[in-house]
């Protein structure tokens, strides 16, 4: 049986009233949940703030409303815990940073705050593919080279890519959390990637 088969499983017996498969649904997806965050929270807030904290009032809150989503029979699930948990990063964001200094858009389900942290992680995901582990070295010296070449890349592009590599979701996720069509969304990723290759080779590097 295949993760979303088994999700879905575990969608109707929340529906059937079993507890257990309230936290076993909900415990499926904590590392992922808590990919997410790292990938978003701003290095200001890690420190004064845990991200598994974000996580886990997510996760309280999904198992309370969990009973009524599943009885409405939509099974785009992990977009919609996501955008639970996604909330709970905006409200700590601005307890810590300030609404006043974010826009609206930066703040949207699946905007992302086009933090540092998530260019940072891209270029890590980008040099890996370059290079293999043996070259360390070379990826550190080429970092910074990747961090101007992914800053250079248009925001939504940018926003794509991260979530398809770095959140590792699925194409009709991704078309859920950015309110597109998954034709669209497949589109606009090949154009992500395009652009990316372009930036790279005229830095004399290669996306593999």
């Amino acid at each position: 049986m295949s993760k979303i088969d088994e999700t879905e499983d575990l969608l109707a017996r929340v529906v059937g009233g079993d507890k257990k498969a309230v936290n076993q649904l909900l415990d499926r997806y904590r590392a992922k949940l808590r990919r997410m965050v790292d990938i978003y929270i701003d290095p200001r807030v890690a420190v004064r703030a845990d991200a598994s904290d974000v996580v886990q009032e997510a996760l309280a809150e999904a198992a309370i409303k969990l009973p009524e989503f599943a009885r409405q029979g939509n099974f785009h699930f992990y977009p919609w815990l996501r955008q639970l948990a996604w909330e709970r990063l905006v409200q700590l964001h601005r307890r810590h940073i300030g609404a006043a200094k974010r826009s609206v858009k930066r703040e949207q389900p699946g905007g992302g705050f086009d933090s540092e942290q998530s260019v940072m992680q891209l270029a890590e995901w980008v040099a890996a593919k370059e290079s293999s582990p043996s070259q360390r070295r070379i990826r550190e010296e080429r970092r910074q080279e990747l961090m101007i070449s992914l800053q250079a890349l248009p925001e939504h592009y940018r926003q794509v890519v991260v979530l398809r590599h770095l959140e590792e979701l699925q194409f009709d996720e991704i078309a859920v959390i950015l309110q597109l069509g998954v034709e669209a969304v497949r589109s606009l990723y090949r154009r992500a990637i395009e652009r990316l290759h372009v930036l790279l080779k005229t830095r004399g590097m290669e996306l593999t």
